[in-house]
């Protein structure tokens, strides 16, 4: 049976698209939002000795450092003034919807409606300026210990580079929900994807570069183009898969009129979650590993030493830190976004059942049992994703740029932002039938 995706592809006519002139708004509007966003990447902050940073950062890029670097779309390695990226408020989002978890009155916050989520939002926000003012103050510490980094080190150069890097992270912040509203796309994925494939063609000619120099066999090369084609065609087909619970619909009598009953399926993603995991844990794991990155103060310098060690990139503790928090995440976000019970009730108000399921309550147990089965199945096809390329990339000491994590970013976002693309599109088709039937009737 075809996808919801693909049925949807197969009913919009391509013409639309050039008749949508809403759409076309929005997409131009997301060119320019993310054209701006990389061009701040390439801002850098004030006081630093270029040359001086460059030699300290290839001294340092392995592990969690270089992580960080392709999620912030280079501005690391350039020191720009958006090094922080979006990731304080994705950590900061993070810690909101758990608070929600555990207090009630965070929860009924929630359950107010739009003027909650207002609120929760004003919350989150507080929250991502004070984690991307400590993560900013940190970086500050850790660049005045480097050796002739910072030209001129001080609380001045320390007050500067907090206000700057706060100040770009709030910026992406607002772009991204910029975009969201007024554009295509989830816009803080967007932020994030942009970055990760700007970063594409270097990384493949910095590859073949080594294959040329002997440094990587040929057949590495081709081993890590093959992987990276079948992690691309496996996450298409889970992104794709669904689990459909029948839904039927009793005979209803309207008047003297007597309608035939009716089947439904409801569709459960297999991946409800999405790619929220991978990035919700990639950023918790950057949040303590980046003062131990930076960090080069004489009291602490051994203890984030010791932090960076266990929690490098390819290390033990790291994977197994990082697929424990994409299975919580995985159980976490499907929960938030997906409730069986609002469904059950919304199924029994509009008279559907699953057949052999009592109505009620049996039914928003029966959804739940079936959605914590399906979730345990999308949960391990994200940690294997994830972890799969890093055995190879760990070997032949090639980009992340090239893991699961970031082709997975990649191909998730993409999917979702061409199947908005797509229902703006049908949007489009079915008001033009609508206007269409109207003038016809008129004219009758």
């Amino acid at each position: 049976m075809a996808s919801a995706a693909e049925q949807l592809a197969a009913n919009v006519n391509l013409s639309a698209f050039g008749k949508s002139e809403e759409l076309k708004k929005r997409i131009w509007f997301t060119l320019g939002a993310l054209i701006v966003y990389r061009l701040g990447t390439y801002v850098p902050l004030p006081g630093i000795d270029p040359e001086a940073f460059a030699k300290s950062f290839f001294g340092q890029s392995k592990g969690m450092l270089e992580l960080f670097n392709m999620f912030a779309g280079g501005a690391v390695q350039r020191r720009a003034i958006f090094a922080l990226n979006i990731m304080p408020y994705i950590s900061a989002s993070i810690i909101i919807q758990l608070l929600t978890s555990v207090f009630p009155t965070l929860e009924t916050l929630k359950k107010e409606g739009e003027q909650g989520r207002k609120v929760l939002n004003q919350y989150t926000r507080y929250l991502t300026v004070a984690l991307a003012t400590f993560q900013a103050y940190a970086m500050a510490i850790g660049l005045e210990g480097q050796q002739g980094v910072v030209t001129e080190p001080g609380l001045f150069f320390r007050i500067t580079t907090v206000v700057t890097l706060v100040g770009g992270t709030m910026f992406l912040m607002w772009l991204g929900e910029q975009i969201t509203s007024r554009g295509i796309g989830n816009g803080s994925s967007l932020i994030i994807f942009a970055g990760i494939v700007a970063a594409f063609p270097s990384a493949i000619i910095s590859t073949l570069e080594l294959g040329r120099q002997g440094a990587i066999s040929t057949g590495v090369i081709l081993g890590v183009i093959g992987m990276s084609f079948a992690v691309i065609a496996f996450i298409v087909f889970m992104e794709r898969a669904q689990r459909r619970l029948l839904i039927t619909y009793p005979k209803r009598q309207h008047g003297n009129r007597v309608y035939e009953g009716q089947t439904s399926f409801l569709p459960l993603k297999l991946n409800t979650a999405g790619v929220i995991p991978p990035i919700f844990a990639s950023s918790l794991l950057l949040l303590p590993t980046t003062v131990a990155n930076f960090y080069q103060s004489t009291g602490s310098e051994s203890v984030f030493a010791t932090i960076s060690a266990y929690f490098g990139h390819g290390r033990p503790l790291y994977m197994l830190a990082y697929v424990g928090l994409i299975v919580f995440f995985a159980f976490f976000y499907t929960a938030i976004v997906f409730n069986p019970t609002e469904t059950a009730d919304n199924l029994k108000k509009h008279g559907g059942f699953i057949p052999g399921i009592r109505p009620g309550e049996r039914t928003a147990k029966f959804i739940d049992d079936v959605l914590m089965r399906i979730t345990v199945l999308g949960a391990a096809y994200l940690a294997i994703i994830c972890l799969l390329p890093e055995g190879l990339i760990a070997y032949a000491n090639l980009p992340f740029y090239f893991g699961g994590t970031s082709l997975l970013i990649v191909v998730s976002v993409t999917m979702d932002t061409v199947a908005q693309i797509h229902g703006h599109m049908q949007a489009q088709q079915y008001e033009g039938l609508i206007r269409k039937t109207k003038l016809k009737g008129r004219r009758k």
